[in-house]
């Protein structure tokens, strides 16, 4: 954000956001909103917490994931990860099996329940994101996003 001329240093330059920059974070922090107002309007979603939701979308998105999967791709400390399984569980959203191919290794699956909240949260969310008059499509909001819209896993340094 630019400041005022009169606070800004003697020969600062002020930059403008990128092209499409302003709309797109615009648009994030219109999906963030409402993705927080369709979880705290879910009784079953009520208890489940931000990087709960991460979780849940990524066990919705496939088969079994391994906890290192999980902690991977939400960019969460291990002990993190495993604290929001461990109340997803108890809130019976998700739940765990041994791999059948590694015994030792824990996979954790989407329960039904689980389902549920993840298709009733996705769809208030998009009724809520609907293009209105005036706006761009959310289409158009992701191809401008680098890599063309489609996220991938987060990386994270310690």
């Amino acid at each position: 954000m630019s400041e005022p001329y009169s606070r800004r240093a003697p020969g600062a330059v002020s930059t403008a956001p990128a092209p499409g920059a302003a709309g797109v974070v615009e648009f994030l922090d219109r999906v963030d909103h409402a993705v927080a107002t369709a979880l705290s309007a879910n009784p079953d979603a009520a208890d489940v917490s931000r990087d709960g939701w991460r979780v849940l979308l990524m066990l919705a998105r496939g088969t079994g994931r391994s906890m290192g999967e999980i902690a991977g791709h939400t960019a969460l400390p291990a002990p993190t990860a495993t604290r929001i399984v461990d109340r997803l569980v108890s809130l019976q959203l998700a739940y765990r099996s041994a791999d059948p191919l590694d015994r030792r290794r824990v996979v954790v699956h989407l329960a039904a329940e689980g389902r549920g909240v993840v298709e009733s949260v996705c769809g208030r969310v998009q009724r809520m994101l609907a293009p209105r008059r005036g706006t761009a499509p959310v289409a158009e909001h992701l191809s401008t996003m680098p890599g063309g819209g489609i996220p991938g896993p987060r990386t994270h340094r310690i």
